[in-house]
């Protein structure tokens, strides 16, 4: 199975409110419509520093990252958080969510960002188990930051 990484386009926030909708359901959340539209528009805006990038699977979009760039705040460069990573439950432990990281991490490295953080909760332990692999993998400036 190949997954495919590319930048999100308009035609595809359907499927990624479909998605959003899901991942908000899982963890209990309830927010409101507005934020998600405002998230929608900025990821579309060349000011923004919200970038999108969308993962498939036989032409099938499966995922989503929605990461933040700014400027770095300690030492020179930028900075890049995750601010979300959702796989649909049927393509959940294939891959998508690695090929998604992959993607983000090579993004980093590719434009000199100096780090790149996440957020996960104590009892997410596939999350959990994800992103440190990446934090030993090859020495990249990486911090996971629990909640």
């Amino acid at each position: 199975m190949t997954v495919t990484i590319r930048d999100a386009r308009p035609e595809d926030e359907d499927r990624w409110r479909e998605l959003w909708a899901a991942y908000l359901a899982f963890y209990d959340v309830t927010v409101d419509a507005d934020i998600t539209d405002s998230t929608w528009l900025r990821v579309f805006d060349p000011a923004s520093a919200i970038a999108m990038r969308v993962a498939e699977i036989d032409g099938r979009t499966m995922g989503f990252a929605l990461y933040l760039t700014h400027e770095g705040t300690w030492i020179r460069g930028r900075d890049c958080y995750l601010e979300d990573l959702f796989v649909d439950a049927d393509a959940r432990g294939k891959g998508v969510g690695r090929a998604l990281m992959d993607d983000l991490v090579s993004t980093c490295k590719a434009k000199g960002w100096s780090r790149l953080y996440w957020h996960t909760s104590e009892q997410n332990r596939t999350a959990r188990a994800l992103y440190d692999s990446y934090v030993e993998s090859d020495g990249h400036i990486r911090y996971r930051i629990t909640f």
